[in-house]
């Protein structure tokens, strides 16, 4: 088979041939359609994750279809079509998995990232950690939902917001263009905040019912402007854009950061103890959750805007990504190499 590796921490990517992977008994082998290209592949590709092994060839949105299963598997049969995110399986027997906090597993496994991931023709992966793909969704459209997508879905949902509550959603991007798209679904009232004032005809075409310039006006004052929003989904991996939205919040409002900036945030106190608010931070999912957003999406028809790229290409589909040139999720289109 084909796959992209990265031989060392930083080196270029490699598009190489190597042996078809044989399932261990607890795995499944998918023969991977589509991959998208995730900002969190740089912990791969630059060695910033603590105890990555080279090579490693990356990728945690994998859709495919399962080629072959191991011994101990009963769930999936061969051409079941399915999905990984990046939550690549989990021990079962730590204190989060026996309270059934599976993405919290002491023991985790990533997919793409502990072990080889979706930037190939093939790939195995824990039983566990698959998810089933509706047929509908094409596969470059199914892909980004399985990291931006679960990521975005996941955090509304488990928040406190009810349908027509205000909800607002920082940053009009690879992750912030899905979460303007749920949060319509979900009947609130869907503010998209963003300092790029030509993406607000693509926010409301997402469904955002209002669209606030942060670049010309404060979007705390927009939000008490509207009552004061009940959730913030903060996208933008920016320290400035979170603290800015803070003040926005009204009573038992929450920002809920998705979006991981580099620095720490200051946070008006003062505020949160008035509102008895909060800021909290929300991960991604496991694979349920992962079919969960698949299905919601399917049954809503909301997709990404992706670019496509050939498995050849994977150096520019990874650097157009990581300098956010990319509109808005770049997906490697295995299958469209055949």
């Amino acid at each position: 088979m084909r796959a992209a590796m990265v031989p060392e921490a930083g080196a270029d990517f490699e598009v190489v041939e190597k042996p078809v992977p044989d399932p261990a008994p607890d795995e499944v082998r998918v023969a991977v359609d589509a991959c998208g290209v995730c900002h969190s592949d740089v912990f791969v590709k630059e060695g910033t994750f603590p105890g990555v092994s080279y090579p490693r060839t990356p990728g945690h949105e994998v859709v495919g279809h399962v080629d072959a299963v191991g011994d101990d598997v009963s769930m999936w049969s061969e051409g079941d079509r399915v999905g990984a995110g990046w939550h690549g399986g989990h021990c079962h027997s730590c204190e989060a998995c026996r309270r059934g906090n599976f993405l919290q597993c002491e023991n985790a496994e990533i997919t793409g990232l502990t072990f080889d991931g979706g930037y190939a023709e093939y790939a195995t992966v824990p039983a566990e950690a698959v998810a089933a793909v509706p047929e509908d969704l094409d596969a470059v459209d199914a892909a980004p939902l399985l990291c931006a997508g679960v990521t975005t879905y996941n955090a509304l949902r488990n928040s406190d917001a009810s349908a027509g509550d205000v909800v607002a959603v920082v940053g009009v991007g690879g992750l912030g263009h899905l979460g303007v798209q749920y949060a319509h679904a979900a009947g609130f009232e869907t503010v998209a905040i963003s300092r790029s004032p030509e993406k607000r005809d693509l926010a409301l075409d997402l469904g955002a019912d209002h669209f606030v310039d942060a670049s010309e006006r404060d979007p705390a004052e927009a939000l008490q402007e509207l009552g004061g929003a009940k959730v913030v989904l903060s996208t933008a991996p920016s320290a400035d854009a979170i603290e800015s939205v803070v003040g926005g919040i009204g009573t038992d409002g929450d920002v809920v950061v998705v979006g991981i900036p580099g620095e720490p945030v200051p946070v008006d106190i003062q505020h949160l103890v008035g509102t008895a608010g909060s800021v909290s931070g929300w991960g991604s999912g496991d694979a349920r959750d992962s079919q969960d957003t698949l299905e919601f999406s399917d049954l809503r028809d909301i997709t990404p805007v992706v670019e496509r790229f050939s498995l050849d290409d994977v150096d520019e589909a990874y650097d157009r990504m990581v300098s956010n040139e990319a509109r808005f999720r770049a997906v490697l289109d295995i299958a469209g190499d055949d």
